[in-house]
């Protein structure tokens, strides 16, 4: 195990992503990097089921991207940076992914900051 990561299981809410869940999780990490080319979101916008069996997911990982379970893909092992390039391709900000994430709306998540009127 990595020295760094000896303890990470105590911390609630705290979703490492190693060199072990990278190899684990290399398909669907593909799979929204390929979304910063324009061929793939053009797929993608288009047909996702059929982008999502072009690149191979697993139903898992389809049912993840199908309900933009945003916590349920960092919890499975996705990329944040990759899940950057998913949600604008979504057309959603990074802050309505950390509401979505934190089971909040975006208004409610919002008044928890401290710029709340920051967009």
């Amino acid at each position: 195990m990595n020295a760094q990561l000896e303890g990470i299981e105590s911390i609630t809410g705290t979703y490492p992503f190693d060199l072990k869940a990278s190899l684990r999780t290399l398909r669907i990490n593909r799979f929204f990097w390929h979304l910063a080319r324009a061929e793939h979101r053009e797929l993608f916008l288009r047909d996702e089921e059929e982008a999502m069996r072009r690149e191979g997911l697993s139903e898992e990982e389809k049912a993840l991207v199908r309900t933009r379970d945003w916590l349920g893909l960092v919890r499975y092992g996705t990329n944040f940076f990759v899940l950057e390039k998913f949600a604008r391709v979504v057309k959603m900000s990074n802050l309505e992914v950390y509401a979505k994430m934190r089971g909040e709306s975006f208004e409610d998540f919002m008044k928890t900051r401290r710029v709340p009127d920051a967009r």
